[in-house]
C-alpha cells in the first residue's frame, strides 16, 4: 500500500524537532550537528533570533494579500537586491525550480521582443541541476531526471561539462541563451574556472546570446561573496536565485538587467505566492545581514579553516577520502566509498551532510559556523572515516 505521503524520497531513519544554530534534536533526542543546512537553505542556521523576531513581527501584521496589490516588504526586498547586485529588477518566487521556468521564459521572450522569435535554443552543461520541473529537467538532461517523463520540452542541448569547444560549435543564430551554474551543487561540488566563465560571457556578447546563472545554491554569501560569480569579475543577464535568500523560508528570485527583462510585462508572468509579504520580510534580513562585508569576510576565514580540517583528513583517511573541492563554505570531500554509505555512517557520529554526484560529500553549513563547532565537525567526520576502514 503506498504511503500516505508519495514515496518520492529515501528519507533517512531519523526525524527532528528542534534546532538551534548549528545543531538538530532530533525526536529520541539525540544531537545532531548539521553540515547540510537544509541543502544550503537555512543560510544563518536553525531558529536565527533576528530571523524569528521579523517572521514573527510580520506574522502578526500580514501573511499573504497576492500580488494583485503592491506589497511594500516585497518592494524593499526588491531594492536591497537591485542595490547590491547587477540587477536592476526581480521577480520573486517561492522555490528555485520556478526561477528556473521564468529565466526561460524571459530569455525567450527578449529575443521575441528582439524580432528573433527562431532564437529559443538553451545550452546547458552535463551535471547540470535546475530544479525538477519540465523545463528545468529537459535543461539538466541526465538520465535520472528525465527518464519516464518525455517528451521533454524541446530546445535544449547538454554539453559536457567545462568543454568550450563544444560550446563554440553549439552556439547558433537559433541559441537563446546560456545556463550555468559557478559551482555544481549536485554536480559534485564542481567549481567552473574563472576562465571559463570568462569566456562563456565573452562567446555570449559576441553572438547576442543572453547569460543565465543558477545561484541556487552557490548564492548568498555561500562562498564568501553574496553571489558566486562576483569572484570571477563576470556578471549575467539574468541570475536564479533561492535556497539560502529565505534562511529557511521558501523564497526565491529571478534578478534581470532591464536590457533582460524587457519582455516581461504585465500578465506576462505571475504567482500566487510569489513575494508575500512573510517571505519577502524574513528575506530582506537575509539579504541585509548575509550581505555585510565583515560577515562574508568571516564565511570566508571559516570556509579557510574547515577547508584545511578537511586536507588534514584526506591525508589522515586515504582509503575514505580523495580531495577537498569548493570555495568558502561551499565544500566537498571526494569519496572512494560511495556518498551515501558515508552520509548513513555519519549518522552514528550524530554528523549531517549530503551526498552529490561524482562521489562527492558535500558539506553546506550554516554560514554562522562557530569554530567550535568546525573543530566537532571535523572531529565527527574523522571518527566516521576511522569506522568505515574498519569495514574496507
Amino acid at each position: 500500500m503506498i504511503s500516505a505521503v508519495l514515496p518520492t524520497y529515501n528519507r533517512a531513519p531519523v526525524a527532528f524537532d528542534h534546532g538551534e544554530g548549528s545543531w538538530l534534536t532530533a525526536t529520541d533526542g539525540r544531537r545532531f550537528l548539521d553540515l547540510g543546512s537544509g541543502i544550503a537553505v537555512n543560510a544563518l542556521g536553525h531558529c536565527h533570533p533576528e530571523l524569528v523576531r521579523t517572521l514573527t513581527e510580520q506574522a502578526q501584521k500580514l501573511w499573504h494579500v497576492s500580488n494583485v496589490y503592491s506589497i511594500p516588504e516585497q518592494e524593499r526586498l526588491a531594492a536591497l537586491l537591485v542595490e547590491r547586485t547587477f540587477a536592476d529588477t526581480v521577480f520573486f518566487t517561492n522555490s528555485g525550480t520556478e526561477t528556473a521556468e521564468l529565466a526561460i521564459k524571459m530569455a525567450r521572450k527578449f529575443h521575441y521582443e528582439n524580432g528573433q522569435p527562431e532564437r529559443t535554443g538553451f545550452i546547458a552543461f552535463e551535471g547540470a541541476f535546475h530544479g525538477r520541473s519540465t523545463g528545468a529537467i529537459a535543461a539538466a538532461g541526465s538520465e535520472k531526471m528525465v527518464k519516464g517523463f518525455g517528451p521533454l520540452m524541446p530546445g535544449f542541448t547538454t554539453l559536457p561539462w567545462g568543454d568550450m569547444a563544444a560550446l563554440r560549435a553549439a552556439l547558433t543564430d537559433q541559441t537563446c541563451a546560456v545556463i550555468v551554474e559557478p559551482i555544481q551543487g549536485e554536480g559534485g561540488i564542481r567549481p567552473l574556472p574563472d576562465a571559463m566563465l570568462k569566456e562563456i560571457r565573452a562567446l555570449c556578447d559576441a553572438t547576442g546570446t543572453l547569460l543565465i546563472l543558477d545561484e541556487v545554491q552557490c548564492g548568498m554569501g555561500r562562498t564568501g561573496k553574496l553571489f558566486a560569480h562576483e569572484w570571477k569579475g563576470v556578471t549575467p543577464d539574468v541570475m536564479m536565485v533561492a535556497k539560502g535568500i529565505g534562511g529557511g523560508f521558501p523564497l526565491g528570485a529571478v534578478l534581470a538587467t532591464e536590457r533582460a527583462a524587457k519582455g516581461m510585462v504585465a500578465g506576462t508572468h505571475g504567482s500566487t505566492y510569489g513575494g508575500n509579504p512573510l517571505g519577502c520580510a524574513v528575506g530582506a534580513r537575509v539579504v541585509e545581514l548575509v550581505s555585510d562585508p565583515a560577515f562574508l569576510a568571516e564565511v570566508g576565514r571559516k570556509g579557510a579553516l574547515l577547508r584545511q580540517g578537511l586536507e588534514g583528513l584526506v591525508a589522515s583517511h586515504p582509503k575514505v577520502f580523495e580531495e577537498v573541492r569548493g570555495e568558502g563554505l561551499m565544500l566537498g570531500l571526494k569519496c572512494r566509498p560511495a556518498p551515501a554509505d558515508v552520509v548513513k555512517a555519519g549518522y552514528a557520529q550524530e554528523i549531517l551532510t549530503v551526498a552529490a554526484a561524482d562521489n562527492v560529500l558535500r558539506l553546506l553549513p550554516a554560514l554562522n559556523i562557530p569554530d567550535e563547532d568546525i573543530a566537532e565537525a571535523l572531529a565527527r567526520l574523522d571518527r566516521t572515516a576511522t569506522e568505515i576502514e574498519k569495514s574496507l
